[in-house]
């Protein structure tokens, strides 16, 4: 089978491998107070334009998440995100074991407007019950989004306006983040995310990593104690210099970068097929994440082959799907695809 349903199924970049191999039986101190943490984080630092931002290396995207959210909020607030948001649908309430209601908000792309977050703020603010009922306090957004779509600059600079406005942090999710930036359709730099988000972070688990998040702080509000609610929250690992090496090596001579474009470029390959084929898409794309419209019986014969997510049913017939390519997609498996699709779907 060739597996088209994510963007972590291989182990990391041969890079990686070596760098932890090469450096196995130096001895460090541990919970991330090593040489190679603090190397990894200068490197962001750098890239994102700002020396004063706090980095802290996570185990995975929901203790991420579930620790940003936690070390921002009181009792009780909570977080606002689209319907769709990762820490809604895909983290088994993980935001909630907390103490803390994700508020949501509809969506068909993905995306939630400073409008809507304006709406939803004042709506709570001019409610009589308002003291009963959970405070917004966060804007949780992912880019890209769960379902492949980007935020622009200006969208992004909306919303951060108006969260400043309104006395809101505004967190972006960046599990994907190398796939939203490598994409032609971006016009956002690091830079410009660490200047306009309270807090974000850089995915690794799904962008070459074995494991591991790089959250980024410039928020001192919420950079207190992170530490403490990092160990607390189980997201503090012991040999620390294990995810340390891993973004040192990642943020070194523009290898995330590079490995995140071949993943965009393998998926624009098969995006360009569908194109031609005239096939439908859920939601329109420009990264790593491609979700076609496809009839059942061309679904049926594809799973044969080929690995992919089920999405959702569009009608009696037909399904949205997704393919997903990663930074270790091989051109041979993206031709087979793509053979297979103009036979099917010629056919069909």
């Amino acid at each position: 089978m060739i597996y088209f349903n994510n963007d972590y199924a291989e182990g990391c970049h041969p890079r990686i491998l070596e760098a932890l191999a090469r450096t196995n039986l130096i001895q460090t101190p541990g919970y991330g107070e090593d040489v190679y943490c603090a190397q990894a984080a200068d490197k962001i630092r750098k890239l994102c334009g700002r020396e004063d931002l706090a980095v802290h290396f996570l185990v995975g995207g929901t203790q991420a998440n579930l620790t940003v959210i936690d070390a921002a909020l009181r009792p009780h607030q909570g977080a606002l995100c689209a319907e769709s948001g990762h820490i809604q649908s895909h983290e088994t309430g993980a935001v909630e074991a907390t103490g803390h209601k994700v508020l949501t908000v509809p969506s068909s792309d993905g995306k939630i407007t400073a409008e809507q977050v304006e709406q939803a703020v004042k709506a709570h603010r001019s409610d009589p019950c308002f003291e009963h009922m959970i405070q917004p306090k966060l804007v949780y957004i992912s880019n890209p989004t769960e379902l492949g779509t980007l935020y622009s600059r200006r969208e992004l600079e909306s919303l951060a306006r108006t969260c400043r406005e309104l006395g809101l942090y505004l967190f972006l999710d960046g599990a994907r983040l190398g796939y939203g930036l490598a994409s032609r359709e971006n016009d956002l730099t690091l830079p410009g995310i660490a200047g306009l988000c309270d807090v974000f972070y850089i995915g690794g688990t799904k962008v070459g990593a074995l494991f591991g998040e790089a959250v980024v702080i410039g928020n001192p509000a919420i950079a207190e104690d992170f530490r403490y609610l990092i160990k607390q929250h189980g997201g503090m690992l012991a040999k620390g210099r294990l995810l340390g090496i891993q973004f040192d090596t990642l943020m070194t001579d523009g290898l995330y970068f590079t490995i995140a474009a071949h993943a965009v470029r393998m998926a624009d390959r098969i995006r360009q097929t569908m194109e031609e084929l005239k096939i439908p898409m859920l939601t329109p794309g420009s990264t790593n994440q491609i979700f076609p419209i496809l009839p059942d019986a061309v679904l049926e014969k594809l799973g044969e082959t080929y690995v992919f997510s089920e999405q959702q049913r569009v009608d009696g017939s037909r399904r949205a799907v997704r393919f997903c390519t990663s930074w270790a997609t091989e051109a041979s498996h993206v031709d087979a695809l793509c053979r297979d699709l103009k036979a099917l779907c010629r056919k069909g």
